[in-house]
């Protein structure tokens, strides 16, 4: 191991990331993955035996374009990001819907008397969009993209409350806002879930909600390319399983989750830190349900048919009240639901009388539940004869999903509730949030700010934490990459 300046642990967006920044810096990197195939939550895979691949954990990136590190990365140069005319849609009942369309003129048209609300809404955020990414995609210690954050600060001090509902006149633009603040999956209206809600809503009018040509696992490849190239080993099948395997390397970095890293550590670390870690909350499930289907989803608005992502939840105050009750660990029959059909966007990925279909149900933490009656009830509901269309389907269980990925504990995909106090300490209360007290080793995954979500940046911030303490390094943008490292190896190393 003493040939290898740093070790990531675990190939996820964020461990991909850490370990480009680690090797455009010059060091010698190695990434260590137990599974057979790279990406973690990007990764990809032909279900149902059909030549269609199905996205098996993240499908769509509103935070693709805008991330930090995917700026610098120039990820739009490398992967096809392609963007539906209808961000996202929020069907309701009676066969309407609220469509959040790229076009802010053309979503503000389909609000009706809350047209001009919405637009007061959006319009100091989208004049503000970079700083805005930039700020919440951040550590929150030293936050770029202040500028962003009066505008942002009185809205989320609205929405983040019962009131905010009440700043519209009809269902439609209400929905719209839980349905992007649901993403934090957890109790609403909460301050981090109109954060989050007004960052995705604003995003939707912006560089919109786009999803990878060819599917999520485009994105691991590009970052896993971009590692080779830069003389990256990666391995898969490999799992490390304690952190003496890699002794003698100068940084470790983990992208896994608290419960992980303790296990990982063997006893090693402080008590006072091991027990912080596991005061550590894990949030609400997420039950996946794969369809594969002989035609489009059969919407009875049908605009919907032309988003790629819809939110299934009904009214703002119906969202709240299944969210928060889902965090509580209540089951109810009507849960949240995220679909997503990608080839709306992206044609390429259905073949004829084949299509992928997509969901997710939020479920409380650790449910063993079965998710597809409760997905396919939903899309039912706002699209009959959906059932008749499918070919094949697969549901995963919140306890399942965990089993697939060990950083998903209970199920949480976001590695971490997002309350207000865990979404600014995470994992603990520390200054810098990515240093463990073990000597050279690093988190890296969902589990340290900003948090969940494909961008990158938990693994970029604390890539740049330990080049600075193990290296002595502050590295230029990634667009620039350093003259290296002492020793560097720059050999182009092939992935085993």
């Amino acid at each position: 191991m003493s040939a290898v300046d740093a070790a990531v642990v675990g190939s996820g967006p964020n461990g991909l990331a850490a370990a480009v920044v680690l090797a455009r810096a010059g060091l010698r990197v190695e990434v260590y993955e137990a599974a057979g195939t790279l990406g973690g939550g990007l990764r990809g895979a032909d279900l149902f035996d059909s030549g269609v691949v199905h996205d098996i954990c993240s499908a769509v990136h509103p935070m693709g374009m805008s991330s930090p590190f995917f700026r610098e990365f120039g990820l739009d140069a490398r992967v096809d990001m392609l963007r539906p005319e209808i961000s996202y849609a929020h069907p309701l009942d009676d066969g309407r819907a609220a469509l959040a369309w790229h076009d802010l003129d053309a979503t503000c048209a389909g609000l009706g008397p809350d047209g001009a609300r919405w637009r007061r809404l959006m319009e100091p955020l989208l004049a503000h969009g970079t700083e805005l990414a930039g700020l919440l995609l951040s550590d929150l210690r030293r936050p770029p993209g202040l500028r962003a954050a009066p505008a942002l600060l009185s809205r989320v001090l609205l929405h983040g409350t019962r009131l905010g509902p009440l700043a519209f006149r009809g269902e439609k633009a209400p929905a719209l806002l839980a349905g992007a603040a649901a993403h934090v999956t957890g109790p609403l209206p909460s301050l981090p879930g109109a954060a989050v809600g007004l960052l995705l809503a604003q995003l939707a009018h912006g560089p919109g909600w786009p999803v990878p040509r060819g599917g999520s696992r485009s994105i691991a490849d590009a970052l896993a390319a971009d590692i080779q190239a830069h003389g990256g080993v990666l391995h898969t099948g490999r799992e490390i399983t304690d952190l003496r395997e890699l002794d003698g390397v100068r940084a470790v970095l983990l992208d896994v989750s608290p419960t992980a890293l303790e296990s990982l550590a063997g006893g090693r670390l402080p008590p006072r830190y091991a027990r912080a870690l596991r005061r550590y909350r894990y949030g609400p499930a997420a039950g996946k349900a794969d369809f594969l289907v002989s035609e489009p989803i059969p919407w009875s608005a049908p605009e919907v048919g032309r988003a790629v992502t819809v939110h299934l939840g009904g009214t703002a105050r119906e969202v709240f009240r299944q969210e928060t009750a889902t965090a509580r660990g209540l089951p109810g029959e009507r849960p949240f639901v995220l679909v997503v059909d990608p080839a709306v966007a992206d044609p390429g990925r259905a073949l004829p009388g084949r299509r992928p279909v997509w969901a997710y149900a939020h479920l409380p933490h650790g449910s063993t539940r079965d998710p597809l009656p409760l997905v396919r009830a939903a899309i039912e509901r706002h699209a009959p004869g959906f059932t008749d269309t499918v070919v094949a389907e697969r549901g995963v269980s919140g306890a399942a999903l965990a089993r697939y990925n060990p950083n998903y504990v209970g199920g949480d995909i976001a590695t971490g509730a997002l309350g207000l106090r865990q979404s600014v300490f995470r994992p603990v209360v520390r200054w810098d949030p990515y240093r463990t007290p073990l000597p050279g080793v690093y988190l890296c995954s969902a589990a340290t700010p900003p948090g969940p979500g494909v961008h990158g940046m938990c693994g970029l911030l604390a890539a740049r934490s330990a080049l600075r303490r193990e290296f002595g390094l502050r590295v230029p943008p990634l667009g620039r990459s350093g003259a290296g490292a002492r020793g560097a190896r720059r050999d182009g190393a092939a992935a085993e």
